[in-house]
């Protein structure tokens, strides 16, 4: 299975639940929006981080599954979140219609490739420029 690396820092939020979504610029860079009963959580590339956040964590970097994930398939975050728990890597994940999105912190982000790497994995893109 190949893993695609994405070349930008993200941030996870949490916005107030009267936030105006509609001023989010959704047209640029890469987007998460969560909203459920409890809250609203965004995941975006740090620079396009609104400025009404209630909270923020700011120093994560992503990878995606690559290609187009049928949902009948099984287990697939599960062996890579227990490959990285093993390493002492905490993951935050994100799932699209499509494919799941792994967001590691930046410190930890080229030993968790590595150990994915390592187990049988395709890692392919740039690195992160130093």
């Amino acid at each position: 299975m190949k893993l695609k690396r994405i070349c930008a820092e993200f941030s996870v939020c949490k916005l107030s639940r009267s936030a105006d979504l509609a001023k989010l610029d959704m047209t640029s860079g890469f987007w998460f929006l969560g909203k459920t009963d409890q809250e609203v959580s965004l995941v975006c590339e740090t620079p396009l981080v609104p400025c009404h956040t209630e909270e923020r964590e700011d120093g994560f970097m992503a990878f995606r599954i690559e290609g187009i994930l049928d949902f009948s398939l099984i287990g697939i975050l599960s062996e890579l979140s227990t490959i990285l728990a093993d390493h002492g890597i905490g993951i935050f994940a994100v799932s699209t219609f499509n494919t799941d999105y792994i967001l590691v912190k930046k410190e930890n982000y080229e030993s968790a490739l590595m150990h994915l790497e390592a187990a049988g994995y395709t890692v392919t893109g740039p690195k992160e420029e130093d």
